[in-house]
């Protein structure tokens, strides 16, 4: 219910790989195109082994080792991923790659750089290549809200033919659960870029298994979304803001929707949900809540952010209509939930957030 789905999206494929930039391979300057342009149905050399997957990752390392390296195939069809911790002297580091077929408008989220009032990090880019791929750059954290320093910096590529090449590396031994062992991930974002673009990962690719078609459901095709991106909520949710408040920010995606207000005395990140058909959740949503005239059940809460940063205030106004309509709208004394309090209370009172939650334009938004 928080806007955490926001952050950065994981395929489950964390990794790296090597090309140009890194020594073997091809060389400098081959990563943008060479993989995005397959023979869609390889034929002639034997499938690539475990084994070949970790020499390949080897190879294309810069001078170091790669101790304990491992393989890994997932139940799901059209993935395949190789791992290791990346000994250049310098500190040991945890490095992956991760090769799967991409998955409809879900792949697009893996080359877009995540909202940065759910996920803090210090740099990101997003690159469309000469072939149409498209690439990011991530330089950011394992945990959006610092609570460790261990550093995460990935490059994903989706190729125009349907991959995606996921790179990952960290400035420890481990993801999780490890001393920091140097001030930053071995690879650096150029290499990181050479690492997702090299040829050498073709062979795999090609030899991905295509995922089974989703079966279509009961009664014909799916309904599609009136407000995919959010729009129309964060319009509604600006319309019934009170007077005095400057909205310096906003986004959001279906049914989700968030701004950054400012009344003058620091900003205060608000965030509403809307969800249909949540009658059957009434009894475990629910419990002890005020029954309005209209049948409309109201909770109001005030607590600490979800996050874990001292000091934020995350208050709340959840309601459910007779139809099933939930709106949930909270308010934050901070810019996000991820960074320290930058006022005292959230800029709306619990009065004006109830006020906004059982308002009829909910019923209209679209």
């Amino acid at each position: 219910m928080t806007g955490s789905v926001l952050a950065l999206a994981a395929v489950g494929i964390g990794g790296a790989y090597g090309g140009g930039l890194l020594g073997g391979g091809q060389g400098g300057g081959h990563g943008e195109t060479s993989v995005a342009a397959p023979d869609p149905t390889p034929t002639g050399p034997a499938p690539t082994a475990d084994a070949d997957l970790i020499a390949i990752l080897t190879r294309l390392l810069p001078g170091g080792e790669l101790k304990n390296p491992s393989t890994n195939t997932s139940d799901t069809p059209g993935y395949r991923s190789v791992r290791g911790v990346f000994d250049d002297g310098k500190g040991d580091a945890e490095i992956s790659v991760g090769l799967t077929r991409a998955d409809g408008t879900d792949a697009n989220q893996q080359v877009t750089c995540p909202d940065k009032v759910f996920n803090a990090y210090d740099d990101c880019a997003e690159t469309e290549l000469a072939d149409g791929s498209r690439l990011m750059v991530f330089q950011g954290y394992e945990y959006p809200d610092r609570r460790e320093d261990t550093k995460n910096w990935r490059a994903v590529l989706l190729t125009s033919d349907g991959f995606l090449v996921d790179a990952s590396e960290y400035n420890a031994p481990a993801e999780k659960g490890a001393e920091i062992s140097r001030a930053d991930p071995p690879l650096n974002p150029a290499q990181l870029k050479a690492l997702v673009t090299s040829d050498e990962w073709r062979a795999p690719l090609n030899e991905l298994p295509t995922r089974p078609s989703p079966r279509p459901p009961a009664g014909g095709a799916p309904e599609t979304s009136a407000d995919p991106d959010g729009v129309n909520t964060r319009k509604t949710l600006v319309s019934l803001l009170p007077a005095g408040l400057k909205v310096t920010d906003e986004g959001g995606q279906e049914g989700f929707g968030y701004l950054v207000v400012d009344d003058g005395k620091g900003l205060s990140y608000v965030q509403v949900n809307v969800q249909p058909g949540m009658s059957d959740d009434a009894g475990a949503l629910f419990p002890g809540a005020t029954t309005l005239p209209d049948g409309t059940l109201l909770k109001t809460t005030k607590k600490a952010g979800e996050k874990g940063v001292g000091g934020i205030k995350m208050w709340t106004a959840d309601t459910l209509r007779p139809d099933g309509l939930r709106v949930v709208i909270s308010a934050f004394n901070a810019a996000d939930q991820v960074t320290p309090a930058t006022r005292g209370n959230p800029a709306l009172t619990m009065k004006q957030l109830t006020a906004i939650a059982t308002s009829q334009k909910w019923l209209t938004r679209h």
